[in-house]
């Protein structure tokens, strides 16, 4: 795989936010940013669309993906749902002569921070508390009480990992988030 462009990692627990600050960074065009769009074996939520916010494939092929070494990292975040970064998607990024922003798991990223040390700029995403988090949760409506509360206590544990990343942004402020993400980058891929 070719070392080009630099490396933009935005891992968080699901509601954190992380996903609106992937999307404010892209409108951005001088941080020559394009989205590495994960894979996954999950369904499609809302008004998702394959090859524009997920690769979306069933268990069987995500699996085949895994044995082929198709993947940069993956993970199975829950059971039977896989999420992963394909080595072809960074390829297509860099091919274009562009950074790579990620909008993933804790785990994949601190996965793509420890494959590529000096190119990769590793953000935390940190909710308020766990109460703004369930409550952000509940406003999408786009989960049962059961997969919020899943996701709930999967982010206790994901917030242990935020000393491992090189940078954490307390979402409190969605304005102050945002900007503090853009000047993080900007100064990144300066450098």
């Amino acid at each position: 795989m070719k070392k080009q462009g630099k490396l933009i990692v935005f891992s968080a627990p699901s509601g954190s936010g992380k996903t609106t600050i992937v999307h404010y960074l892209l409108s951005k065009p001088e941080l020559d940013l394009d989205f590495s769009i994960s894979a996954t074996s999950r369904a499609p939520r809302g008004h998702e669309k394959h090859g524009e916010d997920y690769y979306f494939m069933s268990l069987k092929e995500f699996k085949q993906h895994i044995k082929n070494d198709d993947f940069l990292e993956w993970e199975e975040v829950y059971r039977d749902n896989f999420y992963g970064t394909l080595k072809a998607e960074v390829e297509r990024i860099w091919e274009m002569g562009k950074h790579v922003v990620f909008d993933i798991d804790v785990v994949g990223g601190l996965d793509i921070k420890q494959i590529y040390p000096e190119q990769t700029l590793a953000v935390f995403v940190k909710p308020p508390s766990i109460e703004e988090l369930k409550i952000r949760l509940k406003k999408r409506k786009t989960e049962t009480d059961d997969k919020i509360n899943m996701r709930v206590a999967k982010a206790s544990i994901e917030l242990a990992t935020a000393p491992q990343f090189d940078h954490i942004i307390v979402n409190n402020e969605l304005s102050e988030a945002l900007e503090e993400a853009y000047d993080l980058v900007k100064e990144f891929i300066e450098k």
